[in-house]
């Protein structure tokens, strides 16, 4: 069916359209029976006014939308972070429109080319790799942006991220303080930044041990949990297989879950906390981010931009926890460490 328009609306009301304009906009000066023809007609058509359209015609006006762009919204982590996001904006009187990329350049421009035609004021993005200059245009055009997550390359805006690779360091540090000399990296698509940086610190934290990288023992480029899972059997049928593991995202790490066995077990500390991660046997050590506190962050550096902030980007960085449950703490010889820390 056509979608009603004002003028059906003022057609069906026996009223101008600018009378149907100035009830649905709510302004004074109509008559109480006029108003309540025009709701009436309202309600029967099923009109809904074209705020974007309205917009448009008011330059000054914004939509009220926000876009949010992110890796997987099945993630549950990111599932938080939108969550977080569209809390802060339900308190400005906006809603928030979601799209995933998977990851894919061609796909985030597709999300992001459909958010900016429908005018939205303004941009959160987890964004993929490469250049992100074809943004400037949009920008010139008044649209916000902030990234989240990882910053964007080419792109001068205000970023919120996290202390990936000292909190990677931290972790391979705490397994080699428990005996383990054969660590295992098992991590996303290397070209991924937040990956770069997890894996910048593993490899920080074995050089500071004295400890060589053995390639033999590094997996890049797991994106499911299947593909995880088949990665642990392969490094266990090594000659001289890993004793511990650290795993850079927690799809990764539930996918090492399914493949691990508690008669012969393997030291495992992952980076992102799992839901129940602490009723898991033994309890999941982690390095825990805050993904509400990310979008939060994020989604009030936008809204500040929004309301005519235009101060030099800023990069803020949010710290981890490190939680030690269990998981992390056995020792190279297979014994948990007892008091451990």
């Amino acid at each position: 069916m056509k979608r009603p328009t004002m003028k059906d609306v003022a057609r069906a009301a026996g009223v101008s359209p600018m009378t149907v304009s100035r009830v649905v906009s709510g302004e004074a000066g109509v008559a109480p029976e006029t108003a309540a023809r025009v709701g009436q007609a309202v309600r029967k058509l099923g009109y809904q006014r074209n705020d974007n359209a309205r917009s448009l015609r008011q330059k000054n006006l914004g939509t009220s939308t926000i876009g949010l762009v992110v890796d997987d919204l099945a993630n549950p982590f990111y599932a938080l972070m939108a969550r977080s996001v569209e809390d802060e904006a339900h308190r400005r009187g906006h809603v928030v429109l979601v799209g995933s990329t998977n990851d894919e350049p061609r796909r985030e421009r597709e999300v992001i080319a459909a958010f900016t035609a429908r005018q939205v004021d303004g941009l959160i993005i987890v964004p993929t790799i490469g250049s992100h200059g074809f943004l400037r245009r949009p920008m010139d055009g008044g649209t916000q942006v902030v990234c989240v997550d990882r910053p964007a390359k080419g792109l001068a805006v205000d970023t919120v991220t996290v202390d990936n690779r000292a909190a990677a360091g931290r972790a391979v540090t705490h397994l080699l303080g428990h005996g383990h000399t054969r660590i295992a990296y098992l991590g996303d698509r290397f070209d991924i930044w937040t990956q770069a940086e997890r894996y910048g610190g593993y490899l920080d934290a074995l050089a500071a041990h004295g400890i060589p990288e053995d390639p033999a023992l590094v997996r890049h480029g797991l994106r499911s949990h299947p593909q995880a899972r088949e990665a642990l059997a392969v490094l266990r049928t090594l000659p001289d297989p890993p004793t511990a593991l650290f795993t850079s995202n927690d799809l990764i790490t539930l996918g090492v879950l399914d493949g691990l066995d508690h008669p012969a077990p393997l030291a495992l500390v992952g980076f992102d906390d799992l839901p129940l991660g602490e009723r898991l046997t033994p309890p999941l050590t982690v390095v825990s981010q805050d993904p509400v506190a990310l979008g939060g962050t994020a989604a009030n550096l936008l809204f500040s931009r929004i309301a005519g902030d235009r101060s030099a980007p800023r990069s803020v960085v949010l710290l981890t926890r490190f939680v030690v449950r269990g998981s992390g703490e056995f020792r190279a010889g297979g014994r948990v460490s007892p008091g451990s820390s």
